[in-house]
């Protein structure tokens, strides 16, 4: 019997492709956090079969998948759908991440109508990141794969709908709700929430991350956008955006370059490619000052536009949300 494992990040494709547990192992791993999300037609075309639509490097769901991994099965060229029907059973293996999570509910979601592949499927939910594991340790592995049904189906649909809302409310809703079909996804909620402007300094989580990082005295930008020693939300490029748009403003709250010169210095070599706190950094670290009281922002999170004028926020104290 032919048998396909999907990954929700291409790290854990790496390590169970080693693994030799499936025939093929392939990532879906769109990133779904910090930037605006990609459009349903988007994320369509980027699993159809290869056409003219294609033209930018990543377009196509498999354009960086090895040559030979599908050997027996088709080419690089196939589409998701028509290469998930070659297979007697699939299995997707989730890791804990919020990324993960979201990437699930949107597969479950977008798989739902299929019934001639969701036959066939089943979870595999891990407690930790895959990749954090060696291969021959990840084959020997008991985790229990749950056929996927119905309610599985409903739940996924009603996350991923509420994530790709104009507000954040139904995503908060969805806490006072049970979730145990899905058991990663609750916990995946609350930090995501956790990324909403904050109620006191309006900045999310992972952002205080990097600040409380730069206080620290760490001032390479690399390590500081590393994301290894954040929340797991973000990813290295989340990260890097992230510093960059911390840097970027009128008033920043950090300083991409020396102290001593503007943050445009780098660009024209006048200057070291370091990271330092402004003193407004510094206060917002302190939670004594608004990073939104003295810039515009500009941002998404989900479906959720966020400007001054519509600025949700968490309060990380009571733990709930705050609307505009």
């Amino acid at each position: 019997m032919s048998h396909l494992i999907l990954t929700t990040n291409d790290r854990a494709e790496n390590t169970l492709s080693q693994t030799r547990l499936a025939n093929v192992v392939l990532a879906l791993c769109p990133r779904f956090v910090w930037a605006k999300l990609p459009s349903e037609n988007q994320l369509l075309m980027g699993l159809e079969r290869r056409s003219a639509n294609h033209r930018n490097p990543g377009d196509h769901w498999l354009d960086h998948a090895c040559p030979d991994k599908l050997s027996g099965f088709g080419t690089r060229d196939v589409g998701f759908f028509e290469l998930c029907a070659k297979f007697d059973s699939i299995e997707i293996w989730v890791d804990p991440r919020p990324n993960d999570q979201l990437v699930l509910v949107w597969l479950l979601d977008l798989l739902r109508p299929y019934k001639e592949i969701t036959t066939k499927l089943s979870l595999v939910h891990t407690d930790d990141q895959v990749a954090n594991y060696a291969p021959e340790s990840v084959a020997k592995w008991k985790l229990p794969a749950f056929r996927v049904t119905d309610n599985h189906f409903a739940m996924a649909s009603r996350a991923w709908q509420a994530y790709r809302a104009e507000t954040p409310e139904s995503c908060f809703n969805l806490l006072m709700t049970n979730l145990m079909i899905l058991p990663r996804l609750r916990s995946a909620l609350i930090a995501l929430l956790e990324e909403l402007p904050d109620s006191v300094t309006g900045l999310g989580a992972s952002e205080m991350d990097i600040l409380d990082f730069v206080n620290d005295g760490h001032i390479d930008p690399k390590r500081v956008a590393e994301a290894r020693w954040m929340r797991d939300v973000f990813d290295e490029n989340d990260a890097g955006d992230a510093l960059l748009e911390l840097g970027a403003h009128p008033a920043p709250a950090v300083l991409l370059g020396d102290p001593a010169f503007d943050n445009e210095d780098r660009y024209f070599g006048r200057s070291e490619w370091k990271v330092t706190l402004t003193e407004l950094g510094r206060s917002i670290f302190a939670r004594e000052d608004d990073m939104w009281r003295h810039n515009r922002i500009y941002r998404w999170w989900g479906g959720t536009e966020l400007t001054n004028e519509k600025l949700w926020r968490w309060d990380c104290e009571s733990r709930s949300l705050v609307a505009p």
